[in-house]
């Protein structure tokens, strides 16, 4: 069993999740329950998937929610440029975020690999 606040890719999602929490706070108040819910709970799933599945016993188990996790980083990355097409974030914070998921969904990636 791995202890996920120890976890590198673990404090860097949580970290993007309050980016992701920020950046939707000036979102139109009709995508409430829309996309801003969307990326939310989206970016939320990443680091609560690594926990998860640290607390699993075998390692193949715990790779299985990094990949969920990856999956959901790639929902996240969808639902970036998405709200950029849609004006509702700009450019330069659309490409901050983008680099930061990447560099999460590189590790994490290279992480699963070491498990299985």
């Amino acid at each position: 069993m791995h202890q996920f606040k120890e976890l590198l890719i673990w404090k860097k999602s949580r970290l993007f999740c309050s980016e992701i929490y920020s950046a939707t706070a000036n979102f139109p108040s009709e995508e409430k329950f829309g996309i801003t819910n969307q990326l939310r709970r989206a970016s939320v799933s990443i680091p609560s998937n690594i926990a998860e599945g640290s607390s699993r016993n075998s390692n193949k188990d715990f790779a299985r929610f990094l990949e969920i996790a990856i999956g959901s980083a790639y929902e996240v990355e969808t639902q970036l440029l998405i709200s950029s097409d849609l004006g509702f974030i700009n450019e330069e914070s659309t490409n901050e975020l983008t680099t930061m998921l990447e560099e999460i969904i590189k590790m994490t990636s290279r992480f699963r690999a070491t498990l299985l």
